[in-house]
Parts: structure tokens; C-alpha cells; sequence
């Protein structure tokens, strides 16, 4: 296994401490949620980075970052429901997009990487989560929700370009 996939793989080594935080969470472990929330995606850059700079982009990389990424964004959205500051319906359409793409990835003889759009998905629902882990001011509620619906859309418009212009 190469180098970006194993960093691929650690990102999922946050996700048990993000989940337990978010349980029950206090203003400081929101704070460490975040910070545990971003580091984790921010390997998500660095994996696609060392892929291609070490010429090691294969096929396992291909499938299994997405998948990581789609774990990475789902578990705190889970845990975001739980505490009701997302609606369960919204993160369904985000977790039917992923196992609709997911799925079509499967039966592809070859896969490809994400394409622009996927990129633009996966940033916007990074920043959408961030906003509804951190312990922001109420002020923050509303720009935070809009976030969201933003990372839902996206989501959703990304899975059809995906689906429709393969």
C-alpha cells in the first residue's frame, strides 16, 4: 500500500474520537471535534497531493478516498441529527447521492477520480460541518444552516453531472 493511501486510511482513525465528542458535547469538546474534524480533512488534500507528486495514484487510492471521505462527512452529520441541529431528511439525500455513486463506482471497469465538481461537494460540505461543530454563537445558526442546504444541493447537483455527463 502506498504512501497517500495510507493517509487515506488514517482518516478514518479520527472518527470514533469525533463521534464521542460530539455525544454529549461541552463548548470544549466541540472545539476538539473541529480541530479533529479538520485535520482529518485536510488529509484529504494532502493524500491527492502525494498521489500524484509520487506518481502513485492507482486504483485502490481512486476508490477508496472517496469512500473515506463519504465516512468522514456522514459520521459527524449522523451525530449533527442526534443532537437536531440538521434535519435527517437532508443528510438522506447526502447519503443517497453517496450510495448512488458509490454503487455506479462498483460496476465501472475503470474508475476515475473526482471530477471539479465533486471537489466543490466535498469543500462545501467540510466547511458546512465545521460550522455546525463548532461551538459558534447563536448568530452563527442560521449562516451555518445555509451552509448545509448549500453542501446539499451541491451534493446533489454533483451526483447528476457525475451520474448523467460520465
Amino acid at each position: 500500500m502506498t504512501l497517500p493511501n495510507w493517509i487515506t486510511f488514517s482518516r478514518l482513525l479520527g472518527l470514533p474520537f469525533l463521534l464521542y465528542g460530539l455525544h454529549d458535547p461541552t463548548p470544549t469538546s466541540r472545539w476538539v471535534c473541529l480541530v479533529i474534524f479538520l485535520l482529518a480533512a485536510g488529509t484529504d488534500w494532502l493524500d491527492g497531493y502525494l498521489a500524484r507528486k509520487l506518481n502513485q495514484v492507482t486504483d485502490l487510492g481512486k476508490f477508496l478516498d472517496p469512500l473515506v471521505d463519504k465516512l468522514l462527512v456522514l459520521a459527524p452529520l449522523l451525530a449533527l441529527i442526534e443532537l437536531g441541529q440538521v434535519p435527517a431528511w437532508g443528510v438522506f439525500l447526502i447519503l443517497g447521492r453517496e450510495l448512488a455513486i458509490a454503487g455506479w463506482r462498483v460496476n465501472q471497469a475503470d474508475i476515475r477520480g473526482a471530477n471539479i465538481w465533486g471537489k466543490l461537494k466535498t469543500v462545501s460540505q467540510i466547511v458546512a460541518i465545521a460550522l455546525l461543530i463548532a461551538p459558534l454563537p447563536q448568530i452563527w445558526q442560521l449562516p451555518s444552516l445555509v451552509a448545509f442546504w448549500f453542501a446539499v444541493v451541491l451534493t446533489l447537483i454533483s451526483g447528476a453531472i457525475y451520474l448523467f455527463f460520465a
